[in-house]
């Protein structure tokens, strides 16, 4: 093996295999739902909770379907559309895929 086959854990203080260090990071990558169901981009979500949006007047009411999620560099935030409201995040221990 060659040294470049190792990375440093800054975390554990070990040197570990490149490979294993990068499916770590995939696997944490990964956005869930609150059933821990994996999402994608694109995806229908439902409501699991009444929410009530900030700055909007309105409450997104328990069931409501989001269509076409888009996934942000946070993975516990998408980003979608509704029809009463534009831009909207959401956090996604919220929803569940649907």
């Amino acid at each position: 093996m060659s040294d470049d086959d190792y990375v440093y854990d800054e975390v554990t203080g070990e040197w570990r295999p490149a490979s294993e260090m990068a499916a770590q990071a995939a696997a944490a990558a990964e956005v869930r739902d609150s059933a821990g169901n994996v999402l994608a981009d694109g995806d229908s979500v439902t409501l699991i909770k009444d929410l009530k949006v900030k700055g909007a007047n309105t409450t997104l009411k328990q069931g409501t379907v989001i269509k076409s999620i888009r996934l942000t560099d946070n993975p516990e935030e998408i980003d979608c559309r509704h029809d009463a409201i534009k831009g909207l995040v959401l956090r996604t221990e919220f929803v569940r895929k649907r």
